[in-house]
């Protein structure tokens, strides 16, 4: 549990994240999760799948295994969602669909990428796509940035090949950005576009500008410099709903 807190490679060679909380734990539950284990210096008052493996320990132990600063008194793993055969297909339907979807460049800040992933969630966005380096979606801190939405909200990895060949098939690529020729987010339609927002430190990638149809800003006031990536993010999303 405490290497699955704290290495992305042993995340994906394991096939499992660590989650914390036990409101959470209910909420990866009622969403369908595959729980592989859970340790809880608490009493759990809900059902728990019978094969699930459930330890009882104190909580010195678990302060020791959680990455998280307050942990709290219970941790679990979860599977990973499976990944298909092949993922590019399944994500050349997703592109299809009518609802914006959101792109994130090479973000870094996991509390961010999870953030994001819950106000997506909560929005209907139909995918969020990673690309660029970006923050692991089930690092914990994500994860508990997510409140759960991790476990509903579909996400894709894909690499900036990928994303060029799903322009050249049509898909239409907004860019939000801070430089002159931007068009306010208050002009420009969402519906049906792949939205890309890049971190705060450099935002988006001269390679992810270039696949862009528009670029688009949101008016702020002119003292003000940026506006914290997740912000921006709810505000599009906001926006394109």
């Amino acid at each position: 549990m405490k290497k699955l807190g704290s290495s992305r490679a042993y995340r994906e060679e394991s096939g499992e994240f660590l989650c914390d909380g036990i409101k959470l734990l209910e909420d990866a539950i009622n969403s369908g999760a595959e729980i592989t284990a859970v340790l809880t210096a608490s009493h759990i008052s809900f059902p728990v799948a019978l094969d699930t493996r459930v330890y009882h320990a104190d909580q010195m132990l678990i302060d020791y295994i959680s990455p998280l600063t307050n942990a709290q008194d219970t941790l679990f793993a979860c599977k990973l969602p499976p990944k298909g055969n092949d993922g590019y297909s399944e994500f050349q339907t997703l592109s299809s669909e009518l609802s914006t979807q959101i792109l994130l460049d090479g973000m870094q800040d996991p509390g961010n990428v999870g953030a994001i992933i819950r106000t997506a969630n909560a929005f209907g966005i139909s995918c969020v796509i990673l690309t660029n380096g970006c923050a692991d979606p089930y690092n914990p801190k994500a994860i508990r940035a997510s409140m759960g939405a991790i476990f509903r909200q579909r996400i894709h990895s894909m690499s900036l090949s990928e994303l060029t060949e799903l322009k050249r098939g049509g898909v239409r690529f907004i860019g939000a950005a801070l430089r002159e020729g931007c068009r306010s987010i208050l002009d420009v339609g969402l519906g049906g576009a792949i939205v890309a927002i890049g971190s705060e430190g450099r935002g988006l990638s001269e390679e992810l500008l270039a696949l862009c149809d528009e670029k688009i800003t949101i008016p702020i006031a002119p003292e003000c410099e940026s506006l914290n990536a997740a912000i921006a993010a709810a505000i599009i999303i906001w926006q394109a709903r």
